[in-house]
């Protein structure tokens, strides 16, 4: 099952927030049917938006990552509310690549380092937050960690990591970010670091049956730390017959006229490929309802 959980250390100095998203990657691959490469792409986008959207105050806020690499994956977008489940799609699903000279899947090659990372909060004011900086890698993980350094201005360390089986399913998946807050003194950057660079990757951690809970007290061995709160996202789409009149009806008069000459018209969503029918009498009535 999937967790999350955060910890804050007893000095109020730092924060950590882990999860365990193997159940919501492993949706996503069924869903969209994606290769190796991709899975893991989509599977460590997912991870970083839910992480990200349990940070949202509000109940109903919510945050989008979008991805927009010269890779062949082209783009990647997932979305997350604020208890952490999330939802999300990669523009070519099927991408295959030779993997790293290590043997591992080439993410970096699949989203392709030219590119931007857009970072969209809704938080329910008139116009939502909207932060974007240059790829660094492509990998993801590093190119969020450069997001809160440029755009928030925070000391973020983000770890990602998806492990594709061979039969295309998901072996393991989730990710941490520590966040260090302003106060935070030298020494306590300086323990951070080093706890960091002996860190074993997250699917090592997790594929040998350590929780989040554990991957935040073996992170964190030399504070003292509580747990804050912890949750159990999944991969949730939030799609209906309705929002997608809603959609129909912002394509314009025009459009529905043309989609009313049709018999039917299908309308699959890009995030969980339910498909939801309209007949042309369906299509008459969506256009009164935009023209009155």
């Amino acid at each position: 099952m999937n967790r999350y959980v955060r910890y804050i250390s007893s000095d109020g100095a730092l924060v950590m927030l882990a999860a365990d998203t193997t159940e919501m990657a492993e949706r996503a691959q069924q869903i969209h049917k994606t290769s190796a490469v991709t899975s893991a792409a989509l599977g460590r986008l997912l991870t970083a938006a839910s992480l990200m959207g349990t940070m949202l105050k509000g109940e109903d806020d919510t945050i989008t990552l979008r991805i927009k690499g010269s890779g062949p994956a082209g783009t990647i977008l997932a979305v997350s509310d604020s208890k952490g489940n999330a939802r999300g799609y990669v523009a070519n699903p099927v991408v295959e690549i030779p993997l790293r000279p290590d043997g591992k899947l080439d993410v970096g090659s699949a989203v392709g380092a030219d590119g931007t990372l857009t970072v969209i909060k809704d938080l329910g004011l008139k116009e939502p937050y909207i932060g974007q900086i240059p790829l660094i890698s492509g990998e993801i993980a590093e190119d969020i960690t450069s997001y809160y350094a440029t755009s928030e201005q925070i000391p973020t360390v983000c770890a990602l990591g998806v492990l594709v089986d061979r039969d295309l399913s998901i072996k393991a998946a989730g990710g941490f970010i520590i966040q260090l807050l302003p106060f935070a003194s030298e020494e306590t950057i300086s323990a951070v670091e080093k706890a960091i660079s002996g860190l074993p990757p997250v699917t090592k951690m997790l594929s040998d049956g350590m929780t989040p809970d554990d991957m935040c007290k073996t992170a964190l061995e030399s504070f003292e730390i509580e747990l804050l709160d912890s949750t159990h996202p999944e991969y949730r789409c939030n799609c209906s017959r309705e929002k997608v009149e809603a959609a129909l009806i912002s394509a314009g008069a025009a459009s529905l006229k043309e989609l009313a000459e049709k018999d039917s018209t299908e309308v699959c969503c890009q995030f969980c490929d339910n498909k939801y029918i309209f007949s042309s009498g369906d299509i008459l009535k969506i256009l009164e309802r935009a023209q009155k």
